[in-house]
């Protein structure tokens, strides 16, 4: 245990070197403190004066808390995890470099226990960023409206989980290829084309009329990660509705477990 977490440390310590988890978390620092500065300066009353309608005061400012929630946790889905994809595509490429792989290679340390490794540091630097924006969010909304929801938290694992599943293949495609651009480029078909176009299959199947075509995209549905769904699953948590379905996440986590068996018996396999 204490190699894997002593190459998670190194996988942060690159990350951070490269900037862009800094970047990051300098754009969530500074969404704090928009939020920070809007709720300081805007009270309560006047954000529940945007609507007309008569509602009571509380349920005003549970709709509007919902609102928040979401503009936060949708653009951070998709720009978080697109900044993250960026970030881990070369973590393996970078390791498996003559010098840095022969390094790594001499120490006491198995090869299971180097990808492990990687993986854990890669989810680990997406969590703490996800984390320290949403619970920062949280803490400043439940003082302002006094609404202290514990679903808007979720979100940090929904979207953290949604990355491992994306990392779990860059990782494989880095050790079958040493190329950080078609690992981050296949991510972002899946997460960005492939995901959403199957999520929709079964109104493209109505429109194609075609029992090939249909069953090709039936297929590809249940192996690759359902970041659309997952998407949809953390807006809706976020806004306290629950998760409806549990098939995206199960379906998700297998091909994770499996993309990740498959990369260390690859990488155990492999002469450097």
């Amino acid at each position: 245990m204490n190699n894997i977490l002593t190459i998670s440390n190194f996988t942060i310590r690159e990350a951070i070197s490269r900037k862009i988890i800094v970047a990051f978390f300098a754009i969530s620092t500074f969404t704090i403190i928009v939020f920070a500065l809007l709720f300081g300066f805007v009270s309560a009353e006047n954000f529940t004066q945007i609507s007309t309608k008569n509602i009571p005061f509380d349920e005003m400012s549970a709709e509007l808390v919902k609102g928040l929630k979401l503009i936060v946790v949708a653009p951070l889905f998709g720009g978080g995890l697109f900044l993250s994809i960026f970030s881990a595509s070369s973590f393996i490429p970078n390791m498996l470099e003559k010098g840095n792989i022969d390094l790594l290679l001499s120490k006491p340390i198995s090869r299971t226990q180097i990808i492990l490794g990687k993986f854990l540091g890669g989810v680990l630097i997406v969590f703490l960023n996800i984390a320290y924006l949403i619970i920062s969010l949280w803490i400043l909304i439940g003082i302002k409206f006094s609404i202290w929801e514990p679903s808007f938290l979720y979100s940090i694992l929904t979207i953290t989980f949604t990355f491992a599943s994306l990392y779990s293949l860059i990782i494989l495609i880095g050790i079958l290829t040493q190329s950080s651009v078609l690992a981050m480029m296949l991510s972002y078909l899946i997460f960005f084309i492939f995901s959403p176009i199957l999520s929709a299959r079964d109104s493209i199947g109505y429109f194609l009329n075609n029992s090939i075509v249909n069953g090709i995209m039936e297929v590809l549905y249940y192996i690759i990660p359902k970041t659309s769904e997952l998407g949809t699953i953390t807006t809706e948590l976020a806004m306290g509705y629950g998760i409806e379905e549990f098939q995206p996440i199960l379906t998700s986590l297998a091909f994770l477990i499996l993309v990740l068996y498959f990369s260390i018996i690859i990488f155990s396999k492999k002469d450097y």
